[in-house]
């Protein structure tokens, strides 16, 4: 396997479709965490509503995610609590990026605690791109040793003979 095919796994258009898929996802789960807040905020403060919020809609976007965005590739090799415990986690970076700014804006804009969709939005959007990249990389691969098969690989089953002497192309 080449450092190409490492780097970059699959071709432009799979991964422009995943990533469409993935802002679809995200935009339904932007409205469930506002959804969320909105329900929240009133019996336990606007805090503790937009943190649990992130979850709830992170949960969603999870299922959503594996079921639709990366189908392909993530449905049959993972357990469902582990998988969703490691988007949880791997997207933890993304949740600092988002809630990040959420709460930034909250602090320093004041419409946005009056209308926290602003905020909200302003994070989602944050925390986007680290999002996928962390979930197509670390939670829905392919296989469990995060290889995907070289699609102009032979049928045959028999192993690729372009690669040199120590495993490597030269």
């Amino acid at each position: 396997m080449s450092l190409s095919r490492i780097f970059h796994p699959r071709t432009r258009p799979e991964i422009i479709d995943q990533f469409l898929r993935f802002g679809a996802v995200g935009g339904l789960g932007f409205l469930v965490d506002w959804g969320t807040v909105s329900l929240l905020r009133a019996p336990l403060g606007l805090t503790a509503a937009t943190l649990i919020a992130y979850f709830v809609a992170a949960t969603e976007n999870w299922f959503l995610n594996r079921f639709w965005t990366f189908r392909l590739s993530a449905a049959s090799n993972q357990h469902m609590v582990l998988q969703w415990l490691r988007f949880l986690l791997a997207n933890s970076f993304g949740f600092l990026l988002n809630r990040g700014m959420v709460f930034l804006l909250y602090a320093t804009v004041p419409l946005t605690v009056r209308h926290p969709v602003i905020a909200l939005a302003a994070g989602a959007l944050c925390g986007m791109i680290a999002n996928f990249n962390l979930s197509q990389r670390l939670v829905f691969r392919a296989q469990a040793d995060g290889t995907i098969p070289d699609a102009t690989s032979s049928l045959s089953g028999l192993p690729d003979d372009s690669t040199g002497p120590h495993g490597r192309n030269d």
